[in-house]
């Protein structure tokens, strides 16, 4: 499976997000700069984010983009799922019901094993990635980070926000 450049981006701007101090927001283009991005795109992947109510959306001189939510009410599988689209990964072709011994449809009451293996695997996946908070990403993130990058990341932020 391979998810899409914008889950990442959209990982990472949502962790910047909820660093910024009350009442503040940023803009793709901040944001963008920040990660050495294309904005276009980035501009994209918010607009998932907040469409899906991960993120709030302010117009204006001082508009930009902010957490909707607490940190601990925000999953990987919220932003995966905002920027992937609800669709299941594996989509089933029903091949087995092609070429020269192809039967109708009434003679395959179920999906076949390979599509329920997919679609199982799938659920786990996304349960997994449901159990991971961006409030424990940054937390990880606060032991991880130098604290070199963390002091840069604060100066850039009182610039930017």
């Amino acid at each position: 499976m391979r998810l899409s450049e914008g889950v990442e981006w959209a990982a990472h701007s949502c962790t910047m997000l909820a660093a910024l101090p009350e009442g503040r927001a940023l803009g793709p283009a901040d944001l963008a700069l920040f990660f050495d991005v294309p904005k276009a795109y980035l501009a994209k992947q918010l607009q998932a984010l907040s469409k899906a109510g991960i993120l709030t959306a302010t117009r204006g001189p001082s508009g930009g983009y902010r957490l909707a939510r607490a940190t601990d009410m925000i999953t990987l599988r919220d932003i995966v799922l905002a920027i992937e689209g609800p669709g299941t990964c594996f989509r089933c072709q029903e091949i087995r019901r092609r070429g020269p011994t192809g039967q109708p449809r009434r003679c395959y009451p179920k999906a076949c094993g390979i599509a329920r293996a997919m679609w199982a695997a799938e659920q786990v996946y996304l349960a997994e990635l449901g159990k991971v908070t961006l409030a424990k990403l940054i937390a990880e993130a606060a032991h991880e980070v130098s604290p070199e990058q963390q002091a840069a990341i604060r100066r850039w932020l009182d610039k930017a926000a």
